[in-house]
């Protein structure tokens, strides 16, 4: 059913790491666990997953650490799955990218559940052929999603995670329409609500002049986000 995607469990509890491989792999998933963050990196470097669930407490380096890295450097999911319960945490971990937030202890077909949810998101992102396989231009910019590449006026690029790459692409898709929050997020994947507003916040920090005051992405209060300028798709 789900096409046998892979998925990275990383936890340096070997209990938590069988038991999640377990659970995912009675729904058809293909599992590897990595107990420290090294281990993790050099597979992720050899063979990407469609998802990388992330433990916060790593004995060899600061999850969130791992998080970043992933979210900078590769184009792949991720979830952080932590006994870490506070606010600044969860919202940091969605700053830096991650895709979802599970707190420890956690019900396991729950955790499935929103594993789901998230790569069913991730899919509707794209590819669209129409689109995917061509260069968006708006504003001064243009954004290559087959690289998940943002290069501005003067030449600079930057990388977006896939969480932001999202986001952007219905925006794009779409331009000059208000789009909801459900529409820009696609499917819940959980119930902290603040992540749209985390992650637009990390999107107009890449494309706008002066993110505090937008111009190419507004907020419609009550409503939604709104990309105000028009977009043209070249090869």
């Amino acid at each position: 059913m789900n096409n046998n995607k892979m998925i990275y469990v990383i936890d340096d509890e070997k209990d938590i790491c069988q038991m999640v491989s377990l659970e995912l792999e009675q729904f058809g998933y293909s599992v590897r666990s990595f107990t420290t963050g090294a281990q993790a990196c050099h597979a992720i470097r050899t063979r990407p997953p469609a998802l990388c669930i992330i433990d916060l407490g790593l004995p060899d380096m600061d999850g969130m650490e791992l998080v970043k890295q992933l979210c900078d450097k590769h184009s792949v999911g991720v979830m952080i799955l932590s006994g870490r319960n506070s606010v600044p945490d969860k919202v940091l971990g969605l700053e830096l990218g991650a895709d979802d937030y599970i707190v420890k202890p956690f019900i396991p077909r729950e955790l499935v559940a929103r594993v789901n949810s998230l790569l069913r998101r991730l899919e509707n992102s794209g590819p669209d052929p129409k689109t995917e396989t061509r260069t968006a231009q708006f504003a001064n910019l243009r954004y290559d999603p087959k690289t998940l590449t943002l290069i501005t006026g003067d030449g600079k690029q930057s990388e977006l995670s896939s969480a932001e790459h999202v986001l952007l692409i219905r925006l794009l898709k779409a331009p000059k329409t208000i789009l909801s929050r459900d529409q820009l997020m696609g499917e819940t994947t959980g119930p902290f609500d603040r992540s749209i507003d985390v992650r637009m916040s990390r999107v107009r920090k890449k494309i706008e002049q002066d993110p505090k005051n937008p111009e190419i992405i507004k907020t419609i209060y009550g409503v939604g986000y709104i990309l105000t300028t028009d977009v043209s798709w070249t090869p």
